[in-house]
């Protein structure tokens, strides 16, 4: 049924030619940025936000973050802040005043210049699943290892899809790679099947060091033209409760010093890595992004970071993660106030702990979907493909979560809430009048072809309809769909020397031993 449906839109649609790679044709929307007009939702009072920021400014003048970091130590030292071992407290002052060198909007741009992206203001994009060690999809019908081949087709979906803005970590780990080069051969399939803004992961200075000299070569720069603005960022977590590692300030600091942008999420799971009222998990999480937002801003002030939040809560019978719970809906509008108080971009998630893509995969994603569109969150982590609480990537449900993230952006799209004269109707409701309909009427006719969202997975068809058709069920759609994508996917042209270039300095790496395993 799917690929019927698919052969009859082939015509177009929305999308149109350029909205696709390849043949594989769906009615999905064209790229944009999408800009969130909504006023957040703010469940904390302005004494609630007064309170959550004191009790953060509290926990690193009294408390202290570990920094197992010794060129963060020295950083520190020297900027008067008081160090006991790698234990750091910092006045609310010195932290104020780094946070408000940071800018509140910036651009990252990619090889391509036409997916640059602004993070920060109105804007909200929405990246793909990122790290998960395992891969499931409906052919093979349970939990594998992830390769590289996974990695390969979850990469075009995250090329593919306009819908998604940015190519975050890998989308599924390629296990079948060394860790000491996997980076090398990853980071090639990322720059080669994608022209989206490249994420590095901070897990020692040379995979950070050979992703920035990789970006570099594939946008064609100089090392100054690199360094000028930023074309690729990073982002970490904190090692909650209240303790920053090694590789990852190594990375950002080797980041910030080229220009790069930083995104600083704490990992604080309430009632586990964090205290079990949502508040002090805020409170704690606020604390872990701002010192580390401190640093950077001392190091090289108005260097571009965005505060991230992944703040939900664990299963108290079994300990278990959470999320797109109600919870987790409230700790993430509560970081957007948060966030807009110290002036940071906010990075949020789209996340489930489902374990393949069913309803409660959907419903729970799709919480946290619109508790992103709620907080005024800039960039949307893990928005297309997460299942089992980041452990599994899923091209069916990386399909089907691209079917809420058009949505969203249909949503968002101001055109839905114009007031003008032929949007106000009068003379089409004058015509009708008290009888007939409006389906034939000129004013119809002139906008029904985008009159309204129109899917590409879901089916509106009855029961009857749905069940002559072959009775298809979601998954099963989304996955003739994967296929149909891969079986036309054409990559994003390259120029040639370019691409020689990339691939010689990865060739090189690898007879050098790429990196380090045991950091």
């Amino acid at each position: 049924m799917a690929r019927a449906a698919a052969a009859r839109r082939r015509g177009g649609g929305r999308a149109g030619a350029a909205a696709r790679r390849g043949g594989a044709a769906l009615n999905q929307m064209p790229w944009s940025v999408p800009v969130n007009t909504d006023r957040p939702t703010e469940p904390l009072a302005p004494e609630g936000v007064a309170a959550i920021h004191d009790g953060a400014m509290r926990i690193l003048e009294e408390i202290g973050v570990v920094f197992l970091n010794p060129e963060a130590i020295e950083i520190f030292k020297e900027a008067g802040c008081r160090v006991e071992g790698d234990l750091v407290r910092m006045d609310r002052e010195f932290v104020m005043e780094m946070v408000d060198k940071a800018p509140d909007c910036f651009e990252i741009t990619p090889r391509n210049p036409d997916r640059k992206i602004p993070v920060g203001g109105n804007h909200i994009l929405f990246g793909n699943v990122s790290s998960p060690p395992n891969y499931w999809d409906l052919e093979l019908g349970k939990k594998v290892t992830g390769t590289r081949e996974h990695c390969q087709n979850l990469l075009k979906l995250t090329q593919y899809f306009n819908c998604i803005h940015f190519a975050g970590g890998y989308p599924v780990e390629a296990v079948d790679i060394h860790a000491s080069i996997r980076h090398l051969d990853v980071l090639y399939d990322k720059l080669t099947l994608t022209d989206k803004v490249m994420h590095a992961y901070s897990l020692g200075k040379e995979r950070v060091e050979d992703v920035m000299e990789m970006v570099r070569i594939a946008g064609g720069l100089s090392h100054e033209e690199f360094e000028s603005r930023p074309h690729m960022y990073t982002n970490i977590n904190s090692t909650s409760p209240l303790k920053h590692d090694f590789p990852m300030i190594d990375g950002c600091l080797r980041m910030v010093r080229k220009g790069q942008a930083v995104v600083v999420t704490p990992f604080t799971l309430a009632g586990a890595m964090a205290p079990v009222t949502m508040a002090g998990a805020v409170a704690q999480s606020i604390a872990e992004s701002l010192c580390a937002i401190a640093l950077f801003q001392y190091v090289r002030p108005g260097t571009p970071c965005a505060i991230g939040t992944f703040t939900s809560n664990v299963d108290m019978k079994s300990g278990a993660p959470a999320f797109g719970t109600p919870e987790y809906m409230r700790a993430t509008q509560m970081t957007g106030q948060m966030a807009r108080f110290y002036g940071l971009p906010m990075r949020s998630s789209g996340v489930c702990a489902a374990n393949v893509p069913d309803g409660q995969a959907m419903w729970e994603t799709s919480n946290s979907l619109w508790a992103a569109v709620q907080s005024g969150t800039n960039m949307v982590y893990h928005a297309a493909g997460w299942l089992e609480g980041g452990l599994i990537a899923s091209p069916e449900k990386f399909i089907m979560d691209c079917e809420v993230l058009q949505q969203i952006q249909r949503y968002l799209q101001p055109q839905i809430c114009a007031t003008g004269t032929e949007d106000i109707a009068l003379e089409a409701i004058r015509e009708v009048g008290n009888d007939g309909h409006f389906f034939g009427i000129q004013h119809t006719q002139d906008r029904y072809t985008d009159a309204f969202y129109q899917p590409f997975l879901s089916d509106w068809r009855n029961y009857e309809a749905w069940e002559v058709a072959g009775a298809i069920w979601t998954p099963e759609r989304a996955h003739s769909l994967y296929k149909e994508i891969l079986a036309d996917f054409e990559a994003p042209a390259m120029d040639v020397a370019i691409r020689e270039e990339l691939a010689d300095f990865v060739a090189r790496r690898k007879a050098e031993g790429g990196a380090p395993t045991d950091f």
